[in-house]
């Protein structure tokens, strides 16, 4: 048999298949290499920052990253996190806008944060979120008056079930018009005055710096009512890099400082193309 001898491009073709296969691997290992050093901040990412990246491909990428959960997800999310050894550090309730600062509200969201205690409880994760609501043309003092009503109906459920409720700092100044929960003051009130552990304020970073500043010395003087903290840059809510304004290795130090031991959740957008490697960055400046 003649056999046709063969091209320099297909000899040329031929390799570079052999280089790309054995350099798969190499990548994978790569994006998987673990970032986290210090441990001291335990991390979390949220999954809505990175919704077209499935959950099945974000959890190994955590998982193998030192990450210990995937944060704003509901139950049918769980064991898919499960299986990659995470838990959910912060589970879904209800919506934003519709709160339970309006009693039309109450019944729709106490409904959904006692079916997220019971299946947060039932996973043994921590936290389940919930948000104030808009404004709509009511004074924050009767907000403040119907969160408390209905916060006082449910946190004795999550007392039993071992999970803290924990309601959101949003800024209403760029990305939630007229959302109630917007300044520590008010938070820090309902705080006091629901009087339990298991309710808590979630201390959303880059929020917090749009709507008041001051963020080290609001987490020192504050951090007991604190339950959870997220992150982002400023301005922009993107990477947590030399182009936004908040210095977030001084920021965790001062988080440590007061004792916290839960879980900050990395809540950036990532603007380029590779935004497994800007979760990696991200994580990385946080592991102090």
């Amino acid at each position: 048999m003649n056999a046709e001898p063969l091209s320099r491009r297909t000899l040329i073709a031929g390799a570079a298949s052999v280089a790309a296969a054995a350099a798969a691997p190499a990548a994978l290992a790569a994006q998987q290499e673990r970032v986290i050093k210090n441990g001291r901040i335990r991390q979390s990412v949220c999954k809505w920052c990175y919704g077209s990246i499935p959950l099945e491909e974000l959890a190994a990428a955590a998982s193998g990253m030192g990450l210990e959960s995937i944060e704003i997800l509901g139950p049918d999310a769980f064991p898919t996190l499960q299986e990659h050894g995470l838990s959910c550090a912060m589970t879904n309730s209800h919506g934003i806008t519709k709160g339970i600062n309006d009693p039309a509200n109450h019944e729709a969201c106490l409904e959904a944060i006692t079916a997220a205690i019971d299946a947060t409880a039932e996973a043994g994760f921590p936290n389940v979120i919930t948000f104030s609501g808009n404004r709509n043309g009511m004074p924050d003092s009767e907000g403040l008056e119907n969160c408390v009503t209905a916060l006082k109906q449910i946190v004795g459920h999550a007392e039993q079930k071992g999970v803290t409720i924990c309601m959101e700092l949003l800024n209403s100044k760029v990305n939630h018009a007229d959302y109630m929960a917007d300044n520590m003051p008010w938070l820090v009130e309902l705080v006091d005055r629901v009087g339990s552990d298991r309710f808590k304020i979630l201390y959303d970073i880059y929020h917090a710096q749009v709507m008041e500043g001051d963020v080290i010395r609001t987490i020192r003087d504050y951090h007991q009512h604190i339950g959870h903290y997220h992150t982002a840059g400023n301005p922009g809510r993107n990477e947590l890099d030399e182009n936004q304004e908040l210095f977030y290795p001084a920021i965790m130090r001062a988080i440590l400082e007061t004792g916290y031991t839960g879980v900050v959740g990395q809540e950036f957008i990532p603007k380029g193309e590779d935004r497994l490697a800007a979760l990696a960055h991200g994580v990385r400046v946080c592991d102090v």
